[in-house]
């Protein structure tokens, strides 16, 4: 209805499809979700629709290495779809408009500094078996449905997903879930995430990936972060004490909160209403903001990864991100960043090390754990 209404000038931001879908892909990702916030917050590099006359007749592999601080994504057709990463070889047409992060509009102008790519040191695709996962959610809120639903699209046969929570009729809800697919079997353990003896009987670090998720329907925003963070230092506290790394990602309600649950050790939060606010700020900047958002949390468009960088380029010495632009642009992707963390190293905006849009001429040096962010199909 709404879009018969509104025609070509709504754009429709689903506010629970959106967080859902960031929730999903950001527990099998760590530090996603500091991506697509820094893809949305004012504060950094932003995404740009807007006319190139320079590129008008050139393919858009060319257009990728012709910017030197921006990262062309993709492209506005003449008829206003959105298109990212599309073919290298596929050329602008006159008055298409390129999609491209920058950190301002006023900073995307074409590259005068020669480019440095290093060929020697790109490596060949490396092809990975995906096996079955096992993911753990902890908590329930009416976009759990929407974030399991999400999982099922992406893990392997055979994976499994355990839903505890103790909200009213929680098996009930369980039951009635629908799939994208039969990879992934449901369980439902009725437990109180807020108490370590039930935790405890979870077995937690058997799991791959741990989704905590807020009790926002049946609390107030302040008393269900406040449940929320007890759960979070209660999986602290059973990490430290076996001695291995859990994989957690967190949605936090209010963004008040976010500071205070960095003492939990996470690996990733997700504020519900800071990227709900945020998203419709760039869609009233940016009238394809919300197709372009479609087309990223899909999983038949280009999606963003995070991954490792030693399947792209050898890290034996400082390399340009001209080099790894190169390296991922002959997989049909396209490199907008990397997450790199090092001890000591700020992470003033708290995004777990990832900079997006980093400058291509300058030297980077790598690290075996250190991973790049990819915009791929899959």
């Amino acid at each position: 209805m709404a879009r018969i209404v509104g025609g070509k000038e709504l754009q429709l931001v689903l506010a629970d499809d959106l967080i859902s879908r960031i929730v999903a892909h950001s527990s099998r990702q760590s530090g996603l979700s500091g991506v697509y916030s820094e893809l949305l917050d004012f504060e950094g590099c932003e995404i740009y629709t807007l006319e190139q006359p320079e590129l008008s007749g050139k393919s858009f592999g060319a257009a990728v290495m012709m910017y030197e601080t921006s990262t062309p994504i993709g492209f506005c057709d003449n008829e206003g779809a959105v298109h990212l990463n599309p073919p290298a070889n596929r050329n602008f047409l006159p008055g298409e408009r390129a999609i491209i992060i920058a950190e301002d509009d006023a900073a995307i102008k074409s590259a005068a500094a020669e480019m440095r790519v290093d060929k020697e040191a790109i490596r060949a695709p490396v092809t990975r078996e995906a096996k079955a996962e096992r993911t753990l959610m902890l908590g329930w809120n009416r976009r759990g449905p929407i974030i399991a639903r999400e999982l099922s699209r992406y893990v392997a046969p055979g994976s499994q997903l355990t839903i505890a929570a103790d909200t009213p009729d929680i098996e009930e809800e369980v039951r009635g879930l629908t799939f994208a697919s039969d990879n992934m079997a449901v369980t439902c353990r009725v437990t109180d995430t807020s108490s370590r003896a039930e935790l405890d009987d979870l077995d937690i670090p058997g799991y791959d990936h741990v989704l905590v998720l807020g009790y926002s329907d049946h609390m107030a925003a302040q008393p269900a972060d406040t449940r929320t963070l007890v759960t979070l230092l209660q999986l602290r506290r059973i990490a430290e004490k076996t001695g291995r790394h859990i994989g957690i990602v967190s949605e936090m309600i209010d963004v008040r909160n976010r500071e205070l649950a960095a003492v939990t050790r996470a690996d990733d939060f997700v504020v519900s209403n800071k990227l709900v606010s945020l998203m419709l700020a760039q869609a009233s900047e940016n009238g394809q903001m919300a197709a372009i958002f479609d087309e990223l949390l899909d999983e038949d468009g280009s999606e963003i990864y995070m991954r490792p960088v030693t399947d792209y380029v050898s890290i034996d010495k400082p390399l340009t991100f001209y080099t790894i632009c190169l390296a991922a642009l002959r997989r049909g992707e396209v490199a907008i960043g990397y997450q790199r963390q090092r001890q000591g190293e700020a992470d003033a905006r708290n995004l777990s090390g990832v900079v997006v849009n980093p400058g291509k001429s300058d030297l980077l040096a790598f690290a075996e754990a250190d991973r790049l962010i990819i915009l791929a199909r899959q």
